[in-house]
């Protein structure tokens, strides 16, 4: 077990308000909670030594449906700050939609909230974009004893879990403002080559629709949709 906790997280853009929970709270839950009176930016997470947890705010000014993909902007943005932190060459994939793998070992997954009953036609207040990643093995459990899975202390990464979180802030800033200034062709370009190929997909060529961002997955001749709305 790791033995740093730190009481703050780095430096974010000011754009972040960061509020700490307390080992065992959940994050996710509580950004829910207070999302309509937080507002857009508010960043919760938890202070722990076995794992990276946090959830941020947002106010899209897009129809839900238009907004669903910040959920593989926050995969891509996790992706890339693991890259950043872990060992050089450390290999970091995504598993459809959000969930990420390291070293070819489930890591953690982020999940997307809207309000109870959004529309998918209609603007929603906020939605709350949420990741949860193992970061130490728990005490009782053996390593080797769950082999798909693994923890970031065990593929070599020596931050402690509140660095993972503000190292994801940035990223994820980064991430959705390259979106919105470029479109889906380059939010397409930080997904796709880190997206794992599960044997379900075969050998098709794999795209995000430029609409929708589902999977499209198209093999001779023959053209594959798996819903990014069904899929989280």
């Amino acid at each position: 077990m790791p033995t740093r906790l730190d009481d703050g997280l780095p430096p974010l853009p000011t754009l972040f308000r960061p509020e700490a929970l307390r080992e065992g709270q959940d994050a996710l839950a509580r950004a829910v909670a207070e999302a309509p009176r937080a507002g857009a930016g508010a960043l919760f997470w938890v202070r722990s030594l076995a794992r990276v947890e946090a959830a941020v705010v947002l106010e899209p000014e897009q129809p839900l449906s238009a907004a669903r993909p910040v959920l593989l902007a926050g995969a891509a943005a996790l992706a890339d700050a693991f890259a950043a932190l872990g060992p050089a060459e450390l290999p970091v994939e995504i598993r459809w939609p959000a969930t990420l793998l390291v070293n070819a070992g489930e890591v953690g997954r982020l999940r997307l909230v809207s309000p109870e009953g959004a529309a998918e036609d209609a603007v929603p207040e906020w939605l709350v974009l949420g990741l949860e990643c193992r970061y130490a093995v728990l005490r009782g459990v053996e390593p080797g004893e769950m082999p798909e899975r693994t923890t970031l202390e065990g593929e070599g990464f020596d931050v402690p879990p509140a660095e993972i979180v503000a190292a994801w802030a940035r990223h994820l800033m980064a991430v959705l403002s390259d979106w919105q200034e470029r479109g889906h062709r380059r939010l397409a370009e930080r997904v796709l080559p880190r997206l794992l190929r599960e044997p379900w997909m075969g050998e098709a060529r794999r795209g995000l629709d430029p609409v929708t961002f589902d999977l499209v997955l198209e093999e001779g001749g023959t053209r594959r949709t798996v819903p990014l709305k069904d899929s989280a």
